[in-house]
């Protein structure tokens, strides 16, 4: 989900690339080729899925996944300055709003609202009985018929597994794309909406380092309530993984570069061929998921629909809210877009690997957070569109006065 800081990958004469733009027919590409997969080699995907990190004999981390989710997370975090970060802290009506959206309300309204339709409303459709089997948590050794949170420890193929009632297994993946903000896909939305491309990379990096501190605590809570498995250590492994280790490497690595090569070759060489990295390995990391469920798919193809109705109302809801809130707070229609998207959209990357991670790529759970590819960008697409033409709703910044919501908008 690749974008510079300075737009780069996007040009003012096209806007998004041909490879964004065309996203979610990839990712459609991508779910047919891992179906396809599936079906005719099914010993591929189960070869590359033992190819993992084990303690206590129980895989923990994929290596496939994570050389994929390392490729994905690298290109964004590459791109963070962390003097632009410190500035940001100036601006403290849209920098206070988007955290308060991001990390006080977001991951509640998902719980609430997965929590309501998958559990109530489309309980009996998923299915009274339907079951998922999960890994064990992580640090656990439970004898066979223990019952933890809402699970119970059985024999698959003898291997210990936790059984869990099917929908609550979709909820887990709807949590973890809740407690996980802001791609930064985020910066092609807000270049196209005509944004403020400073605030909404400032926001991209914090939000990335707030992901640090939060993410473990919000995701253990409200896994835990529930009533899923609550693996604290491999909530705390995973973004040490996916979020830490590509966060290091970016901020090393950029600094490195940019004093050995210039920040010009930086920002028009370097981050120019990160491009579609992101997102090609997205696209392989699809395929290797969908390898897995395609005989889910194909036997119950509305299983999709369950899971991205209650996405899709939590995206336009997080959405109506940071754009009501940005006009209360009095914030210019520069600074009010990119809020109101940062909220809306979802760090899937991360979401994909941590359900792969704590719950194993044959999951529902990793299930729910690919649903979450499949309607984020002819979603956020519709939202770009409404919010330039209600772009008169807001004040403007003007080029010889910045504000103080404005005052650290300074991009790359």
């Amino acid at each position: 989900m690749s974008a510079d800081a300075n737009g780069e990958g996007v040009t003012s004469g096209q806007g998004i690339s041909f490879f964004e733009r065309y996203l979610s027919v990839w990712v459609a590409l991508c779910i047919v080729a891992g179906i396809v997969l599936g079906k005719l080699a099914p010993g591929i995907a189960l070869k590359l899925d033992s190819m993992a990190i084990y303690v206590n004999e129980a895989p923990v981390v994929s290596i496939p996944i994570a050389v994929c989710l390392f490729f994905m997370m690298y290109p964004i975090m590459v791109k963070i300055d962390f003097a632009e970060v410190l500035k940001a802290g100036k601006a403290v009506r849209p920098v206070g709003l988007t955290l308060f959206i991001n990390w006080a309300i977001k991951p509640f309204t998902m719980y609430a609202i997965a929590s309501f339709f998958l559990g109530t409303l489309f309980y009996q459709f998923i299915g009274p009985d339907a079951v998922d089997y999960v890994k064990m948590p992580f640090g656990l050794d439970l004898d066979v018929g223990a019952v933890y949170g809402a699970g119970k420890v059985v024999l698959v193929d003898g291997v210990k597994m936790l059984e869990v009632p099917l929908w609550r297994s979709y909820l887990a993946g709807c949590i973890l794309l809740g407690i996980a903000p802001c791609t930064a896909m985020v910066l092609v939305w807000g270049f196209l909406a005509k944004g403020n491309d400073g605030h909404t990379l400032v926001m991209v990096a914090i939000n990335s380092l707030t992901m640090l501190l939060l993410f473990g605590v919000l995701g253990g809570f409200l896994l835990g309530v529930g009533k899923l498995p609550v693996p604290w250590q491999a909530l705390l492994l995973s973004i040490g993984v996916y979020v830490a280790f590509p966060l290091v490497a970016g901020f090393f690595s950029r600094k490195w570069l940019m004093a050995t090569k210039g920040e010009v070759w930086f920002k028009e060489k370097f981050l120019h061929t990160l491009t579609p990295v992101t997102i090609t390995a997205l696209l392989v990391t699809l395929i290797l998921l969908f390898s897995f469920k395609g005989e889910t798919i194909l036997s119950n193809p509305l299983t999709i629909l369950w899971i991205a109705i209650p996405l899709l109302i939590q995206t336009i809801v997080i959405f109506a809210l940071g754009y009501f809130l940005s006009k209360v707070l009095g914030l210019t229609y520069e600074n009010a877009a990119p809020t109101a998207m940062i909220g809306a959209s979802n760090h899937f990357e991360v979401a994909i690997a941590t359900a792969t991670m704590l719950y194993g790529l044959s999951s529902r759970a990793a299930l729910a957070t690919v649903v979450g590819v499949l309607i984020e960008v002819p979603l956020m697409l519709t939202l770009v569109r409404f919010c330039l033409k209600t772009q008169d709703w807001f004040p403007h910044q003007t080029c010889e006065v910045i504000s103080e919501a404005d005052s650290s908008q300074t991009t790359e």
